[in-house]
């Protein structure tokens, strides 16, 4: 079992308990690889791990996005299965320990978990859904698009890497392909990875140039995957254009939360539009992607949209 931790610029005590949290589990030595990737901080940490001796492999690189790092830790990762963990966050035992025991009475592929901002209480009982296939799981189901939110086989990665030069987005065209390589996935309500909202993180950069960067990296990424989808068989293509339409949906919502620019919605809209993106399908996914596609779909709606969510936002 290999699990890679990356960093970048972190305090010292946030990567510390993130490998902590990983000894931890109910793995003896020689079942474990931890391979912390080092995306060229500005001080570099190995001095803060050397402790850990031989339970640790630490590697450097050049600055170069989490994509690049957690690449670099799959080409040296040896174990079956691999787990990503970003190296602010943390596992939580008892919830990942039973993520382990699936793995180990059932020929897995997957085991997609749940996450928390906060430590949990204790769950008397978890509960699994019947294991099925990655494409009947996304026809069927929204998935979590972070890649640490999925302990998966490393032998079903085939060629699939990260994109480097994405900086928002990453994990939404890693792991949908990902789910679709898999032919036997188990969903479980274990809440077994603690995530840290830092006010630093990328995705919490709200400048303009952040922002017009991280809707530009997500439509990128919705582009790729639908050209993708044309290719492939009729199963797998009609789950990748549900993710596809799941995306988008989110995409116009960052649009109108994260610029509340009337002008940059509709030339967004447009490009959609030349794409096949838009108008939405209309498809009865979810109950939030029905009401929100019967909006969306013309310029009337964008408005109230426009005018209704940010007063939704501020209500909560």
């Amino acid at each position: 079992m290999t699990f890679i931790v990356t960093c970048y610029n972190l305090p010292a005590e946030m990567l510390v308990e993130c490998i902590d949290s990983i000894l931890a589990l109910s793995l003896s030595r020689d079942e474990r690889e931890i391979i912390v990737v080092d995306d060229g901080s500005d001080v570099c940490p190995a001095n803060d791990l050397l402790a850990y001796g031989d339970d640790i492999v630490y590697l450097r690189k050049p600055n170069g996005g989490v994509s690049t790092a957690r690449n670099m830790g799959l080409r040296s990762a040896t174990g079956r299965f691999v787990q990503f963990v970003d190296g602010d966050d943390s596992l939580l035992q008892p919830g990942y320990d039973h993520c382990l025991d699936i793995i180990r009475r059932s020929d897995t592929d997957i085991v997609a978990f749940d996450f928390t901002h906060a430590q949990p209480a204790t769950t008397a009982a978890y509960e699994d859904w019947q294991p099925m296939s990655g494409s009947e799981l996304m026809r069927k189901h929204n998935i979590q698009g972070a890649a640490c939110l999925s302990l998966f086989r490393r032998a079903i990665l085939g060629e699939l890497t990260f994109t480097p030069g994405i900086s928002y987005g990453e994990d939404e065209e890693f792991t949908p392909q990902l789910f679709l390589r898999a032919e036997r996935v188990v969903r479980t309500n274990a809440c077994s990875y603690f995530y840290r909202e830092r006010s630093t993180s990328a995705i919490g950069n709200k400048t303009v140039e952040a922002v017009q960067r991280r809707l530009d990296d997500n439509y990128q990424v919705i582009v790729g995957l639908k050209h993708k989808s044309a290719t492939m068989p009729t199963d797998e293509r009609i789950a990748m254009e549900r993710r596809v339409a799941q995306l988008s949906m989110d995409y116009l919502y960052n649009i109108i939360m994260l610029t509340r620019d009337s002008r940059q919605l509709n030339e967004r809209v447009e490009a959609m539009r030349s794409e096949g993106l838009y108008p939405l399908p209309p498809r009865h996914y979810t109950t939030k992607y029905t009401w929100f596609h019967r909006l969306a779909n013309n310029s009337t709606g964008l408005k109230l949209l426009m005018n209704l969510l940010p007063l939704m936002k501020k209500e909560r």
